[in-house]
This record gives C-alpha cells, structure tokens and sequence, in this order.
C-alpha cells in the first residue's frame, strides 16, 4: 500500500514542469504580499470578515445547508462592487505603483538611500523641538508613490531637509504653515501643499484638520506621514490610513526608520547584537 502511494506520488512528481514551480511560486508570493498589504491597512476588519463569510459558504456547502448556502452565494455576487468601494484605497495604490513602472514592486519598497538617513535625523530633530513649542507640523515622507498633484497645489523649493528650515517653514507667522511639506527622496520638495482629507467615519472625533489630511494622504498613497498637534504638542505618524497617536520621541523615530528604512535598521540592530555578544565574552574572559 505504502510503496503504491510512493509510486503514484513520483509519477506525478514526475509530471511537474519548471514552468509549474515558477507559477506555483508567483501565484503564492503574490497571494502572500496581497494579504500582507490588506492586513496593514485600516481595510483589515472588512478583508476578515470576507474570510468569515467565504469560510460559512464553504461550511453550508459541506454540511448540505442548501438555503444558506444559496444566500451567502447571491450575497458574494451582489457584494462585490461593495468589496471594490471597501478597498478603494488599497487597489488606487496598487494601480499607481504599477502605472509608475514599479510592477515588480507593487507591495514592496523602494531601497533607501544614505540621503534618507540624513534627512530622517533632521525631521526628528524638527518635530522634537516643534512638539516643545507646540508648533504644528504636517511632515509627508514620499516612497513609490508620486505625489505630483499634490505637489502642484504647494510652492516648490527643492532644499536640502534641515530642522531650522522645518522650524521656519511651520511657523505660525509665516505663509506656508498651514499647509504641508512633502519630502522626496531625502529633500524638501515644496511646501504649503493641499491634502484630501480622510473620508473614514470612523475617526475619532477629536481629530484636527490636520490629522484628517495627514490620514488622507496615506490612504490614497504608500507614504509615511510625521504630524505634530499644535494643541498639545504630541507626536503621531499616519501609515496606511491607520493613525498612531502620541508617541515617545523614541518610538517616533523608531516607527519612521522601520517603515523608510527597514534593512538599515536591520543590519544596525545585528550590529548592536555582534557588538553586545563580544562585550559578555570579554567580560566572562576578564572574571576567569
């Protein structure tokens, strides 16, 4: 029996092309990036509570629950365009990579230059004396999607990122503070930009124009948006249409290396690891 199965399984084995694998294995990576991407967004409670009703039309089906069955089958069918306005902002953002030629990046980032690094440090080091003096501040941090319209309704100014520059650009007494600076790759592009403002309904209701514009921008892009409240002074990074509210100056800074520079912070975090290893050993070494 068992030598049996072992034969029908190389035969099929067999069977198998390299074109197989290469479809097998793009199909998987591409299911695996596209759930990835759904869970990080503020769509993940609709996405699963599509599983729970995929998962009832399999168990009426299994059970012979012949009426359910048919009922959660029209309701799939009719519930589709419901499934296209619920993730609107999801499929917008796929459709921009690609048409930006970033086919084979469609749920990835783009590698981070040595400019970002700099620039990252000078924005913190903004937002942390904004957030004393209680200056508002709207940050956007472009990736892959382009913000070129966004960009248009601002007044451009391709400068080198720096804290004094930031401070002056937000200050209540200057033109462009309203609106909001957009850095491309490592530099500030224009400033006193126009932002949509988010249309969740579900958004706490204490919630500023400020942080609806900040929410909004990141639900129709990928970027990662720095927002500092002008009330209270409190930190807040809007990824994804989901807002993280008061931060630590620690995690502030922790939240943004992990989403604008995530290998960077990898390869620091194994160095730091080497490091403290060759510090216990040496130490174990010194008390033999």
């Amino acid at each position: 029996m068992i030598m049996t199965v072992l034969e029908m399984g190389w035969r099929y084995l067999q069977t198998i092309k390299i074109t197989d694998i290469i479809d097998i294995a793009v199909t998987s990576l591409l299911i695996y990036k596209v759930l990835r991407f759904i869970l990080k967004t503020s769509s993940a409670r609709g996405f699963k509570g599509i599983i729970v009703i995929i998962i009832a039309m399999w168990v009426s089906s299994l059970l012979n629950l012949n009426v359910i069955n048919f009922l959660i089958r029209r309701t799939m069918e009719l519930g589709i365009f419901a499934i296209i306005i619920l993730f609107q902002p999801e499929l917008r953002r796929i459709l921009e990579r690609m048409g930006s030629g970033k086919l084979f990046n469609i749920f990835g980032r783009q590698l981070d230059e040595p400019k970002i690094e700099t620039s990252l440090r000078q924005v913190v080091a903004a937002c942390a004396e904004m957030s004393r003096s209680k200056t508002g501040a709207l940050i956007i941090l472009e990736r892959d999607v382009k913000l070129d319209d966004t960009i248009k309704t601002g007044t451009i100014l391709n400068a080198d990122a720096s804290p004094e520059l930031l401070r002056t650009i937000f200050f209540d007494k200057t033109p462009l503070h309203d609106g909001a600076v957009i850095l491309r790759e490592g530099e500030i592009t224009a400033a006193g930009c126009m932002l949509p403002l988010s249309t969740n309904p579900n958004l706490s209701r204490d919630l500023g124009m400020r942080h609806r514009a900040g929410i909004g921008v990141s639900e129709v892009s990928d970027a990662v948006v720095a927002i500092v409240s002008e009330e209270t002074g409190s930190l807040s990074v809007a990824i994804n249409g989901t807002l993280k509210r008061h931060l630590s100056l620690d995690t502030f800074e922790k939240l943004l290396r992990n989403e604008l520079l995530p290998q960077t912070e990898t390869k620091q975090n194994t160095v730091n690891r080497v490091r403290n290893t060759l510090k216990v050993n040496k130490n174990a070494g010194k008390n033999k």
